[in-house]
């Protein structure tokens, strides 16, 4: 049986890998539409990335961590759709 460890920092680095691919999407990405799904795909990754992290490491901080970025990343992808709304 694979140990839950293993497979935690397994799925960890799965994660890393796809936030680099989003991080090539938000830096190729055609248009600005475009980059604002690639940097809210980037900070949801991020976010599961500590979840993960933190039930490996067992650490709730990590989790909390995840919460308020998580929160953060939420308002922050409201003001880039109201810029990009109000400029057409």
């Amino acid at each position: 049986m694979i140990e839950m460890g293993i497979t935690l920092f397994f799925t960890a680095a799965i994660l890393a890998v796809l936030a680099i691919i989003c991080i090539a999407r938000l830096a190729l990405g055609p248009t600005t539409a475009d980059r604002a799904v690639a940097l809210d795909t980037t900070n949801t990754v991020i976010a599961a990335a500590l979840v993960v992290l933190g039930t490996a490491f067992n650490q709730i901080i990590f989790i909390d961590v995840a919460i308020i970025y998580a929160m953060l990343t939420f308002v922050s992808t409201l003001f880039i759709s109201k810029y990009m709304e109000e400029k057409g």
